[in-house]
């Protein structure tokens, strides 16, 4: 009798698709064009400022103002689509690229119910989720539950996505880093339209892999209580693209010959040295502790061969109050498989909240 280690296949898994997406000539490779020059050191000052005063800076955001159309509705629900200018300014704004501008979601919410009775999350976008599909899918059977479900395009994908890249690989490190600040900036201004503006009971925000990294920001910055639930995610894009499988996937030499315009000779190591430091910037435990900790909850995969378990560890040891949930699985076999158990995350992230109390 044989018997199969399943741990084993679903690692197994994640590699052979890592190897047929990250390893192959099909598509190119991450940050084929390189650092991105003095927007990487634009980026690095602008992320640098989130951290002296963290807590509460910038507070409130901008008034996001979306413009609407129905795509669908019925006796219990309405599904709409929106747009909206993204709230970044400045030098931010300037360093996007034109068709990121503006901001793309998909708003599902349960109709017949008082706002005030109805929870709200917004979804964030995983690596290479370019549509709203996927999490429309993971939030509709939660509307049984009063839940609502924001879903925001991130910058660098769908329509938003500059014409040169291919899919989701990033051109520049600096993308990486410009697609994370414009993201919280957006999740930021739209959890403050929808307590605002829409006046809901209770809010969360959450996010599969790299998305899970950018709901952590911003569910840390957010200067009131939400549910926070970050699923299959590092506690930094270090992890993702220096111990996981993305490593494979990312451009070194291209990297290499970028810095060695600066300095004739330039190892490898040295590369992945330098890699580590630009991204340490998204470390999330350097991040202030959210204001209910017990609302964090993180699902992640027993045996992902892209976020190691120390990886998740790190966060919850950083956020004490916070809560690890395992799934079986790999990175990959999870998104696919474990749709009900981030589901029960998100329902009980939300029922560790105090309600707002009803309007008069």
């Amino acid at each position: 009798m044989v018997t199969v280690n399943l741990g084993m296949l679903h690692h197994v898994l994640d590699h052979v698709y890592g190897a047929f997406m990250h390893r192959t000539k099909i598509s190119p490779p991450f940050f084929s064009r390189g650092w991105g020059g003095s927007k990487l050191d634009l980026l690095e000052k602008l992320i640098k400022q989130l951290f002296p005063d963290m807590a509460g800076q910038n507070w409130p955001p901008s008034l996001i103002r979306p413009i609407w159309r129905t795509v669908w509705e019925n006796e219990t629900a309405r599904l709409r689509e929106g747009f909206f200018r993204t709230p970044c300014d400045g030098q931010l704004l300037a360093a996007l690229p034109p068709e990121s501008h503006n901001a793309r979601v998909a708003f599902l919410m349960p109709k017949s119910v008082p706002t005030h009775k109805i929870s709200c999350v917004v979804h964030l976008a995983g690596t290479g989720d370019h549509t709203f599909e996927r999490r429309l899918r993971l939030g509709g059977p939660l509307l049984k539950d009063n839940i609502a479900t924001m879903v925001l395009e991130s910058p660098f994908y769908g329509q938003r996505r500059p014409m040169l890249q291919y899919g989701a690989k990033l051109l520049c490190v600096s993308d990486l880093l410009l697609l994370g600040r414009a993201t919280i900036e957006e999740a930021r201004s739209l959890l403050h339209w929808l307590d605002s503006e829409v006046g809901f009971g209770r809010m969360g925000v959450c996010g599969l892999s790299m998305g899970g990294v950018h709901a952590a920001m911003v569910g840390s910055l957010h200067p009131t209580p939400i549910a926070t639930l970050p699923f299959l995610s590092p506690h930094s894009a270090v992890v993702a693209f220096c111990e996981g499988i993305l490593k494979h996937g990312t451009a070194w030499e291209a990297l290499r010959k970028d810095l060695a315009l600066q300095k004739s000779t330039m190892t490898l190591e040295e590369v992945k040295e330098r890699m580590r430091n630009v991204l340490s910037l998204t470390d999330v435990t350097r991040f202030p502790i959210p204001k209910n900790p017990n609302a964090v909850i993180l699902v992640a995969a027993t045996d992902d061969g892209y976020i190691p378990k120390h990886s998740v560890l790190e966060l919850q040891k950083a956020w004490p109050g916070s809560e690890v949930r395992w799934v079986t699985g790999g990175h990959v076999s999870s998104f696919i498989l474990h749709n009900d158990e981030f589901r029960r995350a998100i329902v009980d992230g939300l029922d560790r909240l105090e309600w707002r109390e009803s309007p008069l």
